[in-house]
């Protein structure tokens, strides 16, 4: 591919690439967005470690320097976890620009899927993706990472899409643009920081043998999009509804009086969100990677057959 004289697979990764190992790809920006330093590099690093007990290698994937890494080093983990909102957070618009200008990036669901595809790697784990946002017919509001589901052989675990969305209207763009919707152990859509949604998914599927053997169908029929799984948040962990709601929907009237919009909307509203719920939300988010990094190993491995 075009871009691949600006890709750099750490050796861990590609030796386990090369011969037919299970990788999981992770995103960055929940590094240096999504988190605050140093609970973002702790709770990295512990993701990849999930991954490794599971029985995958872990590729943790940022643009650095104007290379875009499949697998970062503990340091450059570190580096984006310093720097913080300092580096850009990168949708597939400002990878091109990112490259030529020697620059770093923070991927996103987008970039990630992008890069992972890039190096060979079927399987990504993050926390929720992006979706259609609230008043999108008015704003046009979408995440790109709808656009690149429908577009990228790579399967994403995610605990659904993040509730400070339009669940419903998400769900309706995924189904035109062709992206199956599986639920892990459930026919209703996971909402991020809640096991219940009221929306209802294309499949439940219950085991990573079957997740691995419908997206084995699906690369093999050669369908050019990936395919969602929306694995609920562990219930220990969720959250109560009413409570997530309010918080959502005062940190969605703070955005419209203090005018944010864009690439600056998630990362505002989940801070908000952050700080509405003292806290709680920020632990449970971290406990849904957790959770979606396990399935996503189990995953992979099946697929690798492993």
């Amino acid at each position: 591919m075009a871009l691949n004289k600006y890709l750099d697979v750490s050796p861990e990764v590609a030796e386990a690439l090369a011969n037919g190992r299970p990788v999981v790809a992770l995103e960055s920006t929940i590094i240096s967005h999504g988190m605050p330093y140093p609970q973002n590099v702790e709770t990295a690093l512990a993701v990849e470690n999930i991954i490794r007990e599971n029985g995958a290698t872990p590729a943790t994937i940022a643009v650095i320097g104007g290379r875009l890494k499949a697998g970062c080093t503990k340091e450059e983990i570190e580096y984006l976890g310093k720097a913080g909102t300092n580096v850009t957070k990168a949708s597939r618009r400002d990878l091109a620009v990112l490259c030529a200008r020697g620059q770093d990036g923070a991927t996103t669901v987008t970039t990630t899927m992008i890069i992972a595809h890039m190096a060979g790697i079927k399987v990504f784990a993050t926390g929720g993706i992006g979706g259609v946002h609230r008043g999108a017919e008015t704003t046009m509001d979408i995440s790109a990472d709808l656009e690149e589901l429908a577009h990228t052989p790579v399967m994403v675990v995610c605990a659904g899409a993040k509730s400070i969305l339009d669940l419903g209207l998400t769900l309706e763009y995924l189904e035109t643009h062709g992206v199956p919707v599986l639920g892990y152990g459930t026919r209703e859509l996971p909402a991020f920081y809640t096991r219940h949604s009221g929306f209802s998914v294309d499949y439940q599927v219950d085991t990573p043998e079957e997740l691995a053997a419908a997206f084995r169908a699906s690369l093999e029929l050669g369908f050019e999009g990936g395919m969602l799984v929306t694995n609920p948040i562990p219930e220990e962990y969720s959250m109560d509804p009413a409570v997530i709601n309010a918080a959502i929907d005062e940190a969605l009237a703070q955005a419209k009086a203090n005018g944010i919009h864009g690439k600056e909307t998630t990362p505002f509203l989940l801070a908000k969100v952050k700080e509405l719920t003292g806290g709680d939300s920020l632990d449970s988010n971290i406990q849904l990677v957790f959770n979606n990094a396990k399935v996503a190993a189990q995953t992979a491995a099946c697929l690798a057959g492993k």
